[in-house]
């Protein structure tokens, strides 16, 4: 068995498709992450801009009320 000749070059075959699944696997995990950062960069966008809303209707509510009042 260790004679055979076909044990070297399927051995270096089978260490090149390790590696390449090593680097692809690296690669997808980066893109998942980076996609989760992104997601969570505009869940955060996101709930700025509703609490800037909340605040500019809170604003138009006071300045309708001091309007109500002095009318």
């Amino acid at each position: 068995m260790l004679n055979n000749p076909f044990i070297i070059p399927l051995g270096a075959f089978v260490m090149v498709i390790i590696i390449v699944a090593i680097g692809s696997y690296k690669k997808m995990r980066e893109r998942e992450l980076q996609a989760h950062l992104d997601l969570r960069q505009r869940e955060m966008e996101h709930e700025r801009q509703l609490k800037q809303m909340e605040i500019e209707k809170a604003k138009l509510e006071i300045e309708k009320a001091r309007a109500s009042r002095n009318s």
